[in-house]
C-alpha cells in the first residue's frame, strides 16, 4: 500500500489534511494519525481503543469476524493439539517454532530458573492469612526487581532475555505459593524432573508429606488451557504492559501492572465470574428461567462465558476446550455434581436456541476454562492467578518486542477536558 492516503476533511475550516496508509501482512490497514495535531490541531477520541492501532505487532494475529487466531501465523488449533507450553512459548518470543536442540535448550533454561530466592518466603509471609492469592501475585512479581540487579538494564538485549525466562519460570513457583500461603500449607519446591505444566500442579497439590502425581489428561488439560492463554492480542493486561514498559521501567513491574489490569472482572476474572453466575442458577430446572432473563434486556443478568467482545463467531479456543473439558469432566469430576450438569445443560441450550444461535452467544474459553479448573480441584480464587501464568509469556513477548523497536516511544493518550476552564484562587474566607 506504498504511498495510499486518507484524507481527512474539517468540515468546520474546510480544511482538507492527507495521512499515509500502513498495512500490515493481513487484516485491516490504519490510518497514521501521528502527525494529526500537529497538521490539524485536533486530536481523534476512541474510547476504548476500538479503532486504534497503538503499535506493530509481529506476534499474534485475530480476526473476530472469521474466528480466527494465530500465533506467529500458527492457528491456535494445531498449536493446541500438537505443541507443548514451552514450545509455544518458545515460538512468541523468538518467531519461529524451535529444532528440537533448541527446545532442549530453552526447557533446561526454564527449569534452571524455577526456584525463588529464599528471601521471597519472608515476603510471602507478610501477607494476611486470607489475601487473595492475585493480590500476592502483583506484589511478589513486582518484588523481583529488588533480587536481580544483575539483568535489569531494559535498553540490553540480553538481560530483556534472561528477564523473560525468569518471569516465564518463577511465575507457575510464585503463584503456587501464593496458594500455599493461603490455604495455610507449606511452600512446594519446583522438580527438575518434571515437565513445566505437571511441576505447576506438584507445587500445588503436593505436601512434604505427601507426593502428587498428576494425572496425563490434568496435565493435557493445564498444557492446552496455558496455550489457549498465551496471548491474545492487544487486550487491556498487554497494552497495559507496553504502556507501563514505554517509560522503561524494569519487565518485573511491567508485569506486575499487567496482572493487575488482569484482575478484573471484564478481562481475565471472567472465568471466577462463570462459577459465580452457575452458583446463581443453582439447579437444572432453573436453567430455562434464566435463560428468559438473559433474553430480556431490561433484566441485569447476563450469562457469563457466552459471547465475546473480539470473536463476532466462535470463539476459535472454544472449540478446542469444549473437547477436553468434557474429557476431563468425565475422567476427573464427580458426574453427579450439579454444577457440571448445570453447564452442559446451558451448553446445549446456547447452542441449539435461535436467540443465542443468531447473536452469535456461543460459549467462549472462558466459560469452559472455568469448569476445567474446577474439576482440576483448583478452587475459584485461583482461576485469574492460572490465566496470569499463562498469559506472562505474552506478556515478555510483547514486552521484548516494544523493547528492540528502534521506534518505540512512551505512551502518552490524549483527552477532551470537561473540567473548569482557568479560574483564579480565592482566599478560603471568601469561598
Amino acid at each position: 500500500m506504498a504511498n495510499q492516503t486518507i484524507t481527512i476533511t474539517n468540515n468546520v475550516t474546510g480544511e482538507s489534511f492527507d495521512f499515509p496508509l500502513r498495512s500490515g501482512s493481513v487484516g485491516p490497514s490504519a490510518a497514521d494519525i501521528s502527525s494529526l495535531y500537529k497538521e490539524a490541531g485536533i486530536f481523534t477520541y476512541d474510547p476504548g481503543f476500538m479503532s486504534t492501532a497503538s503499535c506493530h505487532s509481529a506476534i499474534t494475529y485475530i480476526d473476530g469476524e472469521d474466528g480466527i487466531l494465530l500465533y506467529r501465523g500458527y492457528p491456535i488449533e494445531q498449536l493446541a493439539t500438537k505443541a507443548s507450553f514451552l514450545e509455544v512459548a518458545y515460538l512468541l518470543l523468538y518467531g519461529e517454532l524451535p529444532v528440537e536442540k533448541e527446545l532442549v535448550g530453552f526447557e533446561k533454561m526454564i527449569t534452571r530458573h524455577t526456584m525463588l530466592n529464599e528471601n521471597l518466603k519472608d515476603f510471602l509471609n507478610g501477607f494476611h492469612y486470607d489475601a487473595h492469592p492475585m493480590a500476592i501475585l502483583i506484589g511478589v512479581v513486582g518484588s523481583l526487581s529488588a533480587f536481580y540487579h544483575d539483568s535489569l538494564s531494559v535498553n540490553d538485549a540480553r538481560h530483556r532475555e534472561i528477564s523473560a525466562h525468569r518471569l516465564i519460570a518463577k511465575l507457575p513457583t510464585i503463584a503456587a505459593a501464593a496458594y500455599k500461603h493461603s490455604i495455610g500449607e507449606p511452600i512446594m519446591y519446583p522438580r527438575n524432573d518434571l515437565r513445566y505444566c505437571a511441576n505447576f500442579l506438584h507445587m500445588m497439590f503436593a505436601t512434604p508429606c505427601e507426593v502428587y502425581k498428576p494425572t496425563l489428561i490434568a496435565e493435557k488439560a493445564m498444557n492446552l488451557l496455558f496455550i489457549l492463554h498465551a496471548d491474545h492480542e492487544q487486550n487491556a493486561s498487554t497494552s497495559t504492559v507496553r504502556l507501563a514498559g514505554s517509560s522503561g521501567a524494569n519487565p518485573f513491574a511491567c508485569v506486575a501492572a499487567g496482572i493487575a489490569s488482569l484482575w478484573g472482572p471484564a478481562h481475565g476474572g471472567a472465568n471466577e465470574a462463570v462459577l459465580d453466575m452457575l452458583h446463581e442458577i443453582g439447579d437444572v430446572k432453573n436453567v430455562q428461567r434464566y435463560m428468559e432473563k438473559a433474553k430480556d434486556k431490561d433484566d441485569p443478568f447476563r450469562l457469563m462465558g457466552f459471547g465475546h467482545r473480539v470473536y463476532k463467531n466462535y470463539d476459535p479456543r472454544a472449540k478446542i476446550i469444549r473437547e477436553v473439558c468434557h474429557q476431563v469432566l468425565e475422567e476427573l469430576a464427580d458426574t453427579n455434581n450439579p454444577l457440571f450438569e448445570l453447564a452442559m445443560k446451558l451448553e446445549e441450550i446456547a447452542l441449539s436456541d435461535e436467540y443465542f444461535v443468531e447473536r452469535k452467544l456461543y460459549p467462549n474459553v472462558d466459560f469452559y476454562s472455568g469448569i476445567i479448573y474446577q474439576a482440576l480441584g483448583i478452587p475459584r480464587n485461583m482461576f485469574t492467578v492460572m490465566f496470569a501464568v499463562a498469559r506472562t509469556v505474552g506478556w515478555v513477548s510483547h514486552w521484548m518486542e516494544m523493547m528492540s523497536d528502534p521506534n518505540n516511544r512512551i505512551g502518552r493518550p490524549r483527552q477532551i477536558y470537561h473540567g473548569p476552564t482557568q479560574r483564579d484562587y480565592l482566599p478560603i474566607s471568601k469561598r
